[in-house]
């Protein structure tokens, strides 16, 4: 005689076909791929505030550093009617010439500078003086300014005049020394104001003979 299905001793599978085991599997992979991507959205989190950081750090070491800027002479020449030198016998110079500095802005901003003299001296004392307006240099470049200097021996000491400058005149060779400061301001953004000094220091000579200005090294 046949089992009645009620009194069956195997249990039936559910009707939908999925195991008791399938229906723990379900929830427990479900948490783990919430788990995955939060830690992918962590990760993506992090990643992006160390290229914040990067991008800042950059920016603060190149665009937001300021160094000074550099004032150089960079040439100069002489109109021969203006260019008097002396002898042994009687040493003295009256030349006039024409000067061109530089001043180097390598900040990312401008450089506003202000009024400023460069003074040119033989063998330590000041023989001409010139003065540089009140100016601008633009984001990373380089300002060319023009300068007439006269340079004269007329406030040289009787001892230099007689004992240095004899000397010179006899090897053809003028040495000179220039020395400057201009003052200014770094701006940055428009909005960040940074003071900023561009100092000179040159040597240069003066050719007798040719008329020309040589060995120019500035520091």
């Amino acid at each position: 005689m046949a089992e009645k299905n009620g009194d069956s001793p195997y249990p039936l599978a559910p009707s939908n076909g999925h195991t008791q085991s399938d229906q723990v599997a379900a929830p427990a992979n479900s948490n783990d791929l919430k788990k995955r991507n939060r830690t992918k959205c962590l990760l993506y989190i992090l990643l992006f505030a160390v290229f914040q950081t990067g991008i800042i750090l950059v920016f603060v070491l190149t665009v937001m550093r300021t160094k000074q800027p550099k004032f150089r002479v960079r040439a100069g020449s002489f109109v021969n009617t203006s260019f008097n030198v002396g002898t042994e016998a009687s040493p003295s110079f009256d030349l006039r010439m024409n000067t061109q500095f530089t001043v180097k802005n390598t900040n990312f901003g401008d450089f506003k500078y202000e009024v400023g003299s460069v003074t040119f001296a033989y063998r330590g004392t000041p023989v001409g003086e010139a003065t540089i307006e009140r100016s601008r240099v633009g984001i990373r470049s380089t300002k060319k300014v023009d300068v007439i200097i006269e340079l004269r021996s007329n406030s040289l000491s009787s001892n230099t005049t007689n004992r240095e400058l004899r000397s010179d005149i006899s090897s053809g060779i003028l040495p000179l020394t220039s020395y400057s400061k201009l003052e200014g301001k770094i701006h940055l953004l428009k909005v960040i104001k940074r003071k900023k000094s561009a100092q000179m220091n040159c040597t240069m000579e003066i050719d007798i003979q040719t008329r020309k200005l040589g060995n120019i090294t500035c520091k």
